[in-house]
């Protein structure tokens, strides 16, 4: 009889309850598979209440890769590192953002990175593991989640979309 391969819950969760019910080895196992599924160029993507399961349980580092000016005005994860993958209101990429990473984990530790939409976060999670980091996930839906149809963000996912801590200075 030949071997029936099980492959790990890809699907975006319900709820935050389903997701603390999960290991951090599981969740981390969703995110890998979900990367493959992706073609990711980096080890995978978690949707936020993932994320925060990881990060709360110490199982990784939290980076934020928005600029000082979203951090200030729009909300910033507590405990979360900081390292700009743009900056300036020209959105210029960061030249230093690979050598403060480093500054911040070792090319080992697992990495998770936001941004606003999961879209600058997916391009700073390419970079660094071509740079060598070997654990980097990307946040799905970002802190602030897509446009919606009225060209505003908020209402169909990301980070405060689905009531995880945050601050505003």
């Amino acid at each position: 009889m030949p071997a029936v391969e099980i492959t790990p819950n890809t699907r975006r969760p319900h709820d935050l309850r389903s997701v603390l019910e999960v290991s951090s080895g599981e969740l981390l196992a969703r995110a890998r598979a979900r990367g493959v599924e992706q073609g990711n160029a980096y080890a995978g993507s978690l949707y936020p209440p993932e994320a925060w399961a990881l990060a709360e349980a110490g199982a990784v580092t939290l980076v934020d890769v928005r600029t000082a000016e979203e951090l200030k005005y729009v909300g910033r994860v507590a405990g979360s590192a900081h390292v700009a993958w743009q900056t300036g209101p020209a959105m210029i990429k960061n030249p230093r953002f690979l050598r403060e990473l480093e500054n911040r984990a070792a090319r080992d530790t697992v990495l998770v990175l936001l941004c606003r939409s999961g879209k600058r976060s997916a391009a700073a999670a390419k970079a660094a593991t071509e740079a060598g980091f070997t654990q980097v996930f990307n946040v799905l839906e970002g802190f602030e989640g897509d446009l919606d149809t009225q060209q505003q963000r908020g209402d169909s996912g990301g980070w405060r979309h689905w009531g995880l801590p945050w601050l505003q200075d």
